[in-house]
């Protein structure tokens, strides 16, 4: 058995733009992967680059639906990277927005393990929320707010 971790918002917008802030790499640097970018679109069978290395494999992608992904999310015991799987889901709602889900499972079940799902969902969770400001209000939510994109380097997990 592995670790997982799931999250979900409302994006007040329909299921096609929001699904395209995903896959477009210029608007998804523009809330997201905001230090060194997102190097191209998000094509089934291809791997993209998010923030300068981070090496995302895009397994499956079902237009303005689905779209599951694999990298580098684990880091063993030993100080080793591991794949984990991410997958989103966007739903359209009765009321014009859209409900996107989003899980990361495969973590190993030790210490590292723990820490990762507990600083993914953390990650997910403002990815959602600053998806949600740029889509919505068009503002980028992530400006200011880690002291190490202020220096121009992607955020990193804190040592705790």
């Amino acid at each position: 058995m592995s670790l997982g971790i799931r999250v979900s918002g409302r994006i007040g917008r329909p299921v096609a733009e929001v699904f395209d802030a995903v896959v477009n790499p210029k608007k998804l640097s523009s809330y997201f992967t905001t230090i060194g970018g997102a190097s191209a679109p998000l094509v089934q069978g291809t791997t993209v680059t998010w923030w300068k290395d981070a090496a995302v494999e895009v397994v499956e992608l079902v237009p303005e639906s689905r779209i599951v992904l694999r990298w580098d999310g684990g880091t063993g015991e030993d100080k080793t990277t591991y794949k984990t799987m991410v997958e989103m889901n966007f739903r359209p709602l009765e009321d014009g927005g859209t409900l996107v889900t989003i899980a990361e499972t495969g973590w190993r079940e030790d210490d590292a393990g723990r820490r990762g799902t507990y600083l993914n969902c953390e990650g997910w969770t403002q990815m959602l929320c600053c998806m949600k400001g740029f889509v919505e209000y068009g503002i980028n939510l992530r400006e200011g707010m880690f002291l190490s994109e202020m220096k121009g380097e992607p955020a990193s997990a804190p040592d705790i």
